[in-house]
């Protein structure tokens, strides 16, 4: 039989020699190549602290010192596995049977996947980007580049949470945003992002900001720009300027239809741009459009969806639960709109919202589609209305009173005819306000109002006309382009949102109003909505108490089927893992005991130290004893306190960190010391150990990282930022994964030796960290447990908030297994979590 052929062993590029990382080790240079030590050392110097990579032949830095230059553990990994694949390195110490049979379970189900917080995570606003006052208003902050400090805003509710809070956890405020986002229909969620990002395109629109989650009412809003100078507000009084002579039958002046025509055409190419990309409004009036810094005309999407949800609630709360469809009050709903926001609604926008409200209208109706005409039709009557003014809004009551008779009583009433006579009323107070050369204008604006939507011109035909009459042809070139629209994916109006908007309330109506910075002026008017998280994970953090420590826990390890925590009263104390009832405590130690740690081996051990120096190890077998089996002292002197950390590897030691700024390694074999790991400045406070490396963190503010093999140092992290150095406190190591806490509240995360993240965790001191299956756990000064969650690739790394969970006191230790955080705190507790379904 053939011996299995193994791959080539990983060589220096000059001596050839195999590394071993005792005789030849390899040094990463700045290129990225790897050379043993020896070569690197008799290579020439073309320049100064310079030599030319052997492998790449580029110039880079050589510095004095080579122990400076980090080791590859990649290719020294590597190396020792191809040389012994009889016994391949262990990245953990080996579990028990036992473990190795049951699969770890997360501790919180996945709420959403990374693809979906990688599309929504750009539109989530920060907290504070909009501040609600105790009366209710909102005004803008400094904290977005997008938006203008102490600007206009308006803000629409299009979701919230009935209970925003998932058993003991508090979502975080991304969290609560992505949950309303997941619990949406993917209908909801494509028209909301298109909305999002169709405002950003086009400067006749105002912009989307994006979602802000309000903590008052447990509601996500959409943000969006308001200019405050309302089209309607500007245009208070404007049928008084309409003729020379005060006389309402005398025609406009010709300034006076410049602006008019100036107006309309702006109007119309928002509307126009908006239909190139697929989406309809299916309703407007004369409250959607405000005047920008510059006087120009841009439409408003927070008005739209405003409006559109307004008319979906008033609609169906007339027609529901009603056998008999109430003409009077349907009449007096629209013409409310007509009068407080001057908003036009086509015959088949206020059918089709009567369908939708509940409404049996039978089969003959089913012909009339909103579509792009129906926009066509609403923008016709807005600039009707500002050609002809107040005598249009008279003759608009006449419409309302027969299109109601219409839908209501078809068999006895002639609409058709009705319309018509409508239509040549309109068309009279056009020929009176407009002089002849306007003819094209009138025809087009009343071919806008047809009944039947296929004849009514498309918005560009609106604005060529209108250009026309204000650029000479010969020289407008813009209007010699052809525009076609795009195939209509969305109306607004009767789309998913402003139904969304009126079908989630629930509760009394309790307003929120965005305000102009000193004037307080009133943008937006939305509904306090709520609604249930559906299609989200359904279950709750359940929270078991351990109580049995007479002071402060210390730490906290688990393996061999038991809990093993430390405290300031001197003991350790074991636990059950099965549920989680007290064994055993093991009293040996004349200090505050600082860490524990187990060691599973043929006979599993125990091993804890206190900061007099001591360490205590103890059998792990029925019946536990009473004395430890071997009792170390580490030696120290009164100016340093003893020992703040320790770990275990599976290379047969186990290592201390000391309050001399010292790591010391002890042999499992016969328990001495072998020898003693110096570099850092300060306490060395935490310990970890993993892919045969150890990782010690220190209050200099640095992590040291040394070989397991030789007990080399192989390179620092966080020494290049000494202005910003704080004291680490704890740390947590996860296959090429590092996060560290730091006493300022920070975490960083390195990958792969670099760093890839820095944020902020928690507000106090960072005291423990807990890293498992891309969930980053953090506890300190602040008594919360803060839940982050790690997504990206290798081009890009995000921290994202998921939530945190409530404590009664300073946490000091966590620990995780198998699904279950366990938190243990200064006031001598300890919690299991764990999520319940």
């Amino acid at each position: 039989m053939e011996s299995p052929s193994w791959p080539e062993l990983p060589e220096c590029p000059v001596c050839l020699q195999y590394y071993d990382g005792a005789c030849t080790t390899p040094r990463v240079l700045s290129c990225g190549h790897s050379t043993c030590e020896a070569c690197l050392t008799q290579l020439p110097n073309p320049f100064p602290q310079t030599i030319r990579c052997p492998a790449c032949t580029q110039l880079v830095k050589f510095p004095q010192n080579i122990s400076s230059l980090p080791k590859n553990i990649d290719l020294l990994r590597l190396s020792s596995l191809l040389q012994n694949p009889e016994k391949p390195i262990l990245e953990n110490p080996k579990k028990p049977i036992k473990e190795l049979s049951e699969k770890d379970d997360v501790f919180m189900p996945n709420l959403w996947s990374q693809d979906f917080y990688f599309s929504w995570k750009d539109w989530i606003l920060s907290e504070d980007c909009v501040v609600v006052d105790d009366f209710g208003g909102a005004n803008v902050g400094p904290a977005k580049c997008l938006m203008k400090e102490n600007g206009v805003l308006g803000l629409v509710k299009v979701g919230g949470l009935v209970d925003g809070d998932e058993g003991g956890v508090v979502f975080s405020y991304v969290g609560k945003i992505l949950r309303v986002l997941c619990g949406m229909s993917d209908g909801e969620r494509d028209e909301l992002g298109l909305i999002l990002r169709e405002s950003l395109r086009w400067s006749r629109v105002c912009e989307v900001f994006g979602l802000w989650y309000n903590e008052g009412d447990q509601g996500v809003y959409v943000v969006c720009e308001s200019q405050g100078c309302k089209v309607f507000d500007k245009l208070d009084g404007w049928e008084k300027r309409f003729s020379d002579e005060g006389d309402g039958d005398v025609g406009l002046r010709s300034d006076v239809v410049s602006g008019v025509l100036m107006i309309g055409l702006e109007m119309c190419e928002a509307v126009m741009s908006l239909h190139l990309e697929g989406l309809s409004f299916g309703c407007l009036g004369l409250s959607c459009f405000s005047f920008d810094c510059f006087g120009h005309a841009c439409v408003e999407f927070g008005e739209v969806m405003t409006m559109g949800g307004s008319l979906n609630k008033m609609i169906a709360r007339a027609i529901f639960s009603k056998q008999k469809i109430d003409c009077k009050e349907l009449e007096a709903i629209l013409n409310s709109f007509l009068l407080e926001g001057f908003t036009f609604v086509s015959p088949e926008m206020f059918l089709e919202l009567m369908r939708r409200g509940g409404a049996n209208l039978g089969p003959g109706f089913q012909r009339y589609v909103v579509g792009y005409g129906s926009d066509v039709w609403s923008l016709a009557c807005v600039v009707i209305w500002l050609l002809v003014g107040k005598p249009f809004i008279e003759e608009f009551h006449s419409y309302i009173s027969c299109l109601l008779l219409f839908f209501t009583d078809k068999e006895i009433f002639n609409f058709e005819v009705m319309y018509m006579g409508w239509l040549e009323k309109v068309k009279t107070l056009l020929d009176t306000r407009l002089k002849l050369e306007s003819t094209s204008l009138k025809d087009h604006l009343i071919r806008c109002l047809n009944f039947d939507l296929g004849t009514r011109p498309d918005v560009v035909d609106i604005w060529k006309c209108i250009r026309g009459m204000l650029v000479d042809p010969k020289f407008d070139m813009a209007a010699r382009q052809t525009m076609s629209k795009g195939n209509m994916r969305h109306c607004l109006v009767i789309g998913e949102i402003c139904p969304l908007i009126y079908k989630i309330m629930e509760g009394p109506e309790n307003q929120i109003k965005g305000v102009v910075q000193e004037t307080c002026e009133v943008v937006e008017q939305v509904e306090n909505l709520r609604i249930d998280p559906a299609a989200l994970p359904e279950g709750h953090v359940k929270c078991i108490d351990l109580d049995g420590h007479l002071d402060c826990i210390t730490g906290l390890a688990v393996g061999g089927g038991y809990l093993f925590s430390s405290s300031f009263d001197k003991t350790v104390h074991l636990w059950s893992l099965e549920d989680f009832t007290h064994i055993h405590s093991f009293k040996g130690h004349e200090h505050k005991v600082m860490a524990v740690a187990f060691v599973d081996e043929e006979q599993p051990l125990c091993i804890s130290g206190d900061n007099g120096g001591g360490i205590c190890i103890w059998g792990i077998s029925i019946p536990f004893g009473e004395e430890p089996i071997k009792k170390l002292a580490a030696e120290k002197d009164w100016r340093y306190s003893g020992i703040h950390a320790l770990t275990v590897s599976g290379n047969g030691y186990f290592y201390t960190g000391n309050g001399d700024r010292s790591i010391k390694a002890w042999s499992m074999q016969n328990y001495t010391l072998s020898c003693t790991l110096t570099g850092h400045k300060s306490v060395v406070s935490t310990l970890a150990v993993c892919n045969g490396v150890l990782y010690s963190g220190s209050w200099d503010g640095t992590v040291r990282l040394w070989c397991l093999s030789d007990h080399s140092p192989l390179t620092v992290l966080g020494e290049d930022s000494p202005g910003n150095m704080a004291s680490v406190l704890s740390l947590s190591a996860d296959q090429n994964m590092l996060v560290v806490g730091y006493e300022n509240g920070h975490i960083k995360i390195w990958r792969d030796n670099l760093l890839v993240k820095s944020t902020t965790a928690q507000e106090g001191a960072v005291f423990s960290v807990c890293m498992k299956a891309m969930l980053i756990f953090t506890g300190g000064w602040s008594k919360t447990v803060t839940i982050q969650q790690l997504q990206g690739d290798n081009n890009s790394m995000d921290v994202i908030p998921i939530g945190s969970i409530a404590c009664n006191s300073v946490i000091t230790a966590l620990s995780y297994w198998q699904g279950q955080l366990i938190v243990g705190q200064a006031d001598r507790t300890i919690k299991v979590y764990h999520y319940k379904v």
